[in-house]
């Protein structure tokens, strides 16, 4: 082994690579994640000193009048340590993990994807990144179903930043609706569902409730934002033929 390849290893040139075969790009909440990290050896054997994957999602942050797009990392995994790759040699390490119960369904603008990373001493460490999709699940289907069904029409998505901080993370995702038709029409402005933890047994969620302004009074609330009601809500698995019913309920006491 030469210095002058030792030296190229040291900024990526015919180092380690590493490539992330997932086996499913569409996931769901109290689903496994799975695949395989590849890592192939590059002109020279070099030693890995941790193998990790991390779960990152974009966020919106306000700052100075201004909207940032932001990431952070939900949840991180150490899959391996101290192992030394040949030149030219190739390993192949599965793994699998829980989709975190705070990652953010991918829709509107946000984006989730899983990197990995290579700690390789006196290296660049290697990584790659794969861009996932994150759908509804069962339950949470069910609860948009009955939204729906009470005629309230999705008008936007956002992941937006809250000092509410669920284990450290830094934003809450808002699924924001406008009735259109059925019995809270010209009643509400619009509610709003933010997700606090998603699983395929249970739902906790905040719901905010919008009061359409009446009157003088009405336009004071709606300045101050009083016309704003919160209510948390856990919703489970075994209470998902009554959802429709409960979230009428809930709202109907609250506008």
């Amino acid at each position: 082994m030469s210095f002058f390849q030792k030296a190229l290893a040291s900024i990526g040139i015919g180092s380690a690579k590493v490539d992330t075969v997932l086996h499913q790009h569409i996931l769901s909440h109290g689903k496994l994640v799975e695949g395989e990290i590849v890592i192939k050896g590059g002109n020279l054997a070099q030693k890995i000193d941790n193998i990790y994957l991390r779960l990152h999602a974009t966020y919106e942050k306000e700052s100075n009048d201004r909207t940032y797009t932001e990431s952070c990392v939900i949840d991180s995994f150490l899959v391996g340590e101290r192992l030394e790759i040949g030149a030219n040699e190739q390993k192949t390490i599965p793994f699998s993990f829980p989709l975190s119960l705070y990652a953010p369904f991918t829709l509107g603008k946000t984006k989730v994807w899983i990197s990995t990373g290579l700690d390789i001493k006196n290296a660049i460490d290697p990584s790659d990144q794969d861009y996932v999709e994150v759908q509804p699940n069962k339950l949470v289907n069910k609860l948009l179903s009955a939204v729906s069904e009470l005629g309230f029409q999705l008008k936007q998505v956002e992941c937006k930043e809250s000092s509410y901080r669920r284990n450290g993370i830094p934003f809450v995702q808002e699924l924001e609706y406008v009735p259109v038709s059925g019995s809270f029409y010209g009643k509400l402005d619009e509610i709003e569902l933010s997700f606090l933890t998603v699983d395929d047994k249970l739902i906790e969620l905040v719901v905010q409730v919008d009061k359409k302004a009446r009157g003088l009074g009405g336009l004071f609330a709606e300045a101050l934002d009083l016309d704003e009601r919160f209510i948390n809500i856990t919703i489970k698995d075994e209470e998902k033929d009554i959802i429709k019913q409960q979230l009428f309920n809930m709202v109907q006491t609250y506008s």
